[in-house]
C-alpha cells in the first residue's frame, strides 16, 4: 500500500493498427493497394513487406518525425510537402 498512485507504463506507446504503427501501415498499404489494382497481388504483398521492413529499419527506434526530417534533407523540396521551411540546401540563413 505504499504506492498511492498508479502510473500506467504504456502511456507513450504509439497507436497501432494490428501489429503496425500508423506510418508503417501507411507505408504498407500503398504497394499492397497497387498490387490489388494492378492485379499483381503477390508482387504487391512482397513490396508491402519490403517497404515495411525498410521503414522499420529507417526508423530504428525513433519517432515517425525522424523519417520526415530525413526526407527533408535528402529528397527534393516538393516531395515532403513542407511549405513553411526553407530549402534544405540553404545552410546559412540571414535573419
Amino acid at each position: 500500500m505504499s504506492d498511492r498512485y498508479i502510473v500506467p507504463r504504456r502511456l507513450d506507446d504509439p497507436e497501432l493498427i494490428g501489429f503496425w504503427t500508423l506510418d508503417e501501415f501507411a507505408g504498407m498499404i500503398v504497394p499492397f493497394t497497387w498490387g490489388i489494382l494492378g492485379q499483381h497481388v503477390f508482387i504487391g504483398i512482397a513490396l508491402a513487406a519490403a517497404s515495411w521492413f525498410a521503414l522499420r529499419k529507417a526508423k530504428a527506434g525513433r519517432s515517425w518525425a525522424w523519417v520526415i526530417h530525413a526526407a527533408y534533407w535528402h529528397l527534393p523540396a516538393g516531395l515532403t510537402g513542407l511549405k513553411m521551411t526553407p530549402p534544405s540546401h540553404c545552410r546559412l540563413l540571414a535573419g
